[in-house]
């Protein structure tokens, strides 16, 4: 399976069914999601690829009474249900979204404030929005993390609410394409701990802290060999420049800390100009044998 996939199977077996109102409220995350549509100003339809999706919202309709039917259209599972079902329910408070949303054109809007739900409503409402049409990529490819909604009212909505929990999103409003995303690894795992998915958490922050790991090593590694090449090519074009003097039997008139310092380089053409200041009579740090080398150049470029 997939990390999205694990991550909606974790949620979706979240054991909150018995407090009610946190059912009716991840209820209405499913509603405003991108899934979910009006056919006919009767019918109330969700669909999905997921069969976690379509349990969990199955027995948050069963929870409320709510009567519903699933099918299987191709790859998809749909679940519908009477709009009577949910609005202008009477004497049956739980069950009536009436003062929760409103109907626009094909979609569910949602209309109440966010003041007036507590901490534990607002968190069911996100976590219905990801469940009814959010996705993850596997952190170990790369991080992103999105929601889609039906409207941009919903959008601005589930923004606000985020921001509440301090979460940093990014979203992208279009004609027909609402979403919140999220890039940054911190930022994906404090939303899905956010939702309850700790399981997925602890996972999520592995891979990160590896990957963190690989990067840092992949970084040295690369500097590492940047260095190395860098000093292969200057010891390159030293012994070049001593073979030449030697060729034209000007190595002689060098002076003798010329000369010593030629002869090492030429016995160890892999040292490093710390390597090669430790080998002299005298010891001379790395500035001094630079000093020394680019001398020599420049006397067999004369």
């Amino acid at each position: 399976m997939s990390f999205s996939s694990d991550v909606k199977e974790e949620l979706s077996k979240i054991n909150n069914l018995t407090r009610k109102n946190e059912i009716k409220y991840e209820l209405l995350g499913y509603f405003i999601s991108k899934n979910t549509s009006v056919i006919n100003e009767k019918i109330i339809r969700y669909t999905t690829e997921s069969e976690y999706n379509i349990n969990r919202f199955s027995k948050l309709l069963k929870n409320l009474d709510i009567n519903h039917s699933i099918g299987i259209e191709g790859k998809n599972f749909v679940i519908s249900f009477k709009k009577s079902e949910i609005i202008d329910v009477d004497n049956i408070e739980i069950k009536n979204f009436s003062e929760l949303i409103k109907f626009e054109n094909e979609n569910i809007e949602i209309k109440i404030q966010e003041k007036k739900l507590n901490e534990f409503e607002k968190k069911a409402i996100i976590r219905g929005t990801f469940l009814g049409a959010g996705s993850i990529n596997n952190p170990e490819n790369k991080y992103h993390l999105e929601i889609n909604l039906s409207n941009v009212v919903n959008l601005h909505y589930i923004e606000n609410l985020l921001i509440e929990f301090y979460i940093n999103i990014k979203k992208l409003e279009q004609e027909n394409k609402n979403s919140i995303y999220l890039k940054d690894g911190e930022e994906i795992a404090k939303f899905l701990a956010l939702l309850g998915a700790n399981k997925a958490v602890l996972e999520f922050e592995d891979i990160r802290v590896k990957k963190g790991m690989n990067g840092k090593v992949n970084r040295l590694v690369n500097c590492q060999t940047a260095n190395l090449n860098k000093t292969i090519n200057a010891s390159v074009e030293q012994i070049e420049a001593i073979r030449k003097l030697q060729k034209e039997n000007k190595f002689s008139k060098l002076d003798d800390n010329l000369k010593e310092i030629a002869l090492l380089r030429l016995e160890y053409p892999d040292a490093s100009l710390i390597e090669l200041g430790q080998k002299l009579s005298s010891t001379l740090g790395k500035s001094g044998v630079n000093y020394r080398l680019k001398k020599i150049i420049e006397l067999a470029n004369e």
